[in-house]
């Protein structure tokens, strides 16, 4: 993709797009930011219902593998440049990230909260969500695993949340 591309795309000179965007990756990182926040207004919602924690989880977890396994495949150029931009740790992806974790922390909060999570370290307890789900919900992970076929993926990412779980309620961390 190049500006100029974007420039006769949308029916305008590449100095025009520049008056909106200085550079290309602040085009780029428009076009993810506007897809991140979409997905990120999917996962508050998973984040703010009224299901007990695990399940709220288990949900977010998902549903943030499906929709970025889905544009790998729907949106190809859409998750090339979110991938870009996690790779590269551009701030719209590390504003995503941070995000993110704030909606992981108000689960693992609410769940400790109600007594479903017995973590002792909320922080401790975080991290190893987002270290045992990485594979299923990392860009990078998700474009390496694209040949392996969609249920055994979904079958191991089943029991990593089970694992996700378990931990969580156990104390353990």
């Amino acid at each position: 993709m190049t500006v100029v591309a974007v420039a006769a795309e949308a029916g305008m000179t590449h100095a025009n797009v520049y008056r909106y965007f200085p550079s290309k990756d602040a085009l780029l990182d428009a076009v993810a930011g506007r897809w991140l926040r979409e997905v990120e207004a999917r996962l508050a919602g998973i984040a703010d219902a009224p299901d007990p924690a695990d399940d709220k989880i288990e949900r977010l977890l998902t549903a943030l593998a499906t929709v970025q396994r889905d544009a790998l495949f729907d949106e190809p150029n859409l998750f090339a440049v979110h991938l870009d931009a996690t790779v590269s740790a551009r701030p719209i992806a590390r504003r995503h990230r941070v995000r993110l974790r704030s909606l992981v922390e108000r689960v693992v909060e609410e769940g400790i909260t109600s007594g479903i999570f017995s973590a002792r370290d909320r922080e401790r307890a975080i991290a190893y969500i987002f270290d045992a789900s990485y594979r299923f919900t990392h860009p990078l992970a998700i474009q390496h695993d694209a040949e392996v076929p969609r249920d055994l993926i979904e079958a191991r990412f089943g029991a990593v949340i089970h694992a996700i779980q378990r931990v969580l309620r156990s104390g353990i961390l």
